[in-house]
């Protein structure tokens, strides 16, 4: 496997570690749906906005 195939299966792995978070918040449902369509849309970029601006707590 090469270097891109490695990175994007932890890309892809860290996007279910955040969606999973996500569901797990005690954000609004409307406000976990709009978290996890930024994740989805923009991957790399949602990710990195969620782990600093995303619903935290559970």
């Amino acid at each position: 496997m090469e270097f891109g195939g490695i990175l994007g299966l932890i890309v892809l792995a860290l996007d279910i570690y955040a969606i999973v978070k996500i569901f797990q918040s005690s954000a609004s449902t409307g406000a976990k749906v709009l978290w996890i369509l930024l994740v989805l849309i923009l991957p790399v970029l949602g990710l990195v906005i969620w782990f600093f601006a995303g619903p935290k707590g559970g």
